[in-house]
């Protein structure tokens, strides 16, 4: 792996290592796709904090956004980090 791949990875990893985000990428594991204020109503947390979370995500290229209709919709879009979140769902569940 060579250095632009490793400092992409540790950025990858940076963003995920927060349990907000954390649950915004397990919740989009789940859901093909969901706009900020369905997350703010799940995550019960500001507007604004969700959407600092999401930049955080989408910058480390974890997510990415789309408009449909009058939202903005964020999806999972990073297959490494669903590969990574299954591993700990499954991790989860046995214990």
């Amino acid at each position: 792996m060579n250095d632009e791949n490793l400092n992409n990875t540790a950025e990858m990893f940076k963003a995920l290592a927060h349990p907000v985000r954390l649950k915004i990428v397990m919740g989009l594991m789940h859901k093909e796709n969901c706009n900020v204020s369905t997350m703010v109503e799940k995550l019960g947390i500001s507007q604004p904090n969700v959407s600092q979370h999401l930049n955080i995500l989408k910058h480390a290229g974890v997510i990415e956004n789309f408009r449909k209709g009058g939202f903005v919709c964020y999806k999972l879009s990073n297959d490494y980090v669903k590969e990574i979140i299954k591993l700990l769902e499954g991790k989860e569940c046995s214990g």
